[in-house]
């Protein structure tokens, strides 16, 4: 019987056949989201760019798209994500296009849906959580001190590539740290 809500393909709601090979980092996600709905997923900054942390779990749990960010302090973006994480569990998940105040160090964050062409360079962990794309993935965009988004007159060239501007399609995107990834 269906509750209405759209289906969901991940590896909780469906035996693959493979649930013996899961590794320990697909274990543990299936843990933190069985108790607390949600995992935040941390990739540290290295030698080949800045670090960002994005969501698994939102979808299963709550039918509200996964997020992402980028750039910032991994530690930072996780506890922004589990901030929005639990506006998504009360109900109140955010949308495309939309914008919200008071998210990233006191200032409002713009919501832009991510093109499935970026999954597997920044996403990799959710898609193997979901198996079948398309997932809905917002990236969570923080703007600079004076509150200017990265695609707003005004903001500086490195302010411009210090997120990704993963809406658009790989090959739109200015080749930058974050498009070798791809």
């Amino acid at each position: 019987m269906s509750d209405g809500r759209p289906p969901c393909a991940c590896v909780i709601c469906h035996d693959y056949g493979d649930r013996e090979r899961l590794d320990n980092f697909q274990l543990r996600t299936i843990v933190h989201i069985t108790q607390y709905g949600w995992s935040v997923v941390l990739a540290h900054p290295d030698a080949d760019g800045p670090g960002w942390a994005y969501t698994i779990g939102l979808w299963h749990s709550h039918r509200s798209p996964e997020l992402a960010m980028f750039g910032g302090d991994v530690y930072e973006m996780e506890e922004t994500l589990n901030a929005l994480g639990r506006q998504a569990a009360d109900g109140d998940g955010p949308a495309d296009g939309e914008r919200r105040d008071d998210v990233v160090r006191g200032q409002q964050a713009a919501f832009r849906a991510v093109d499935l062409r970026w999954y597997d360079a920044f996403l990799g962990g959710a898609a193997a959580f979901y198996r079948r794309p398309p997932l809905p993935f917002l990236q969570v965009v923080w703007p600079n001190p004076d509150g200017l988004f990265p695609w707003q007159p005004g903001t500086d060239l490195p302010f411009r590539h210090s997120q990704p501007w993963l809406w658009l399609a790989p090959t739109q995107h200015t080749k930058n740290a974050w498009t070798q990834r791809a």
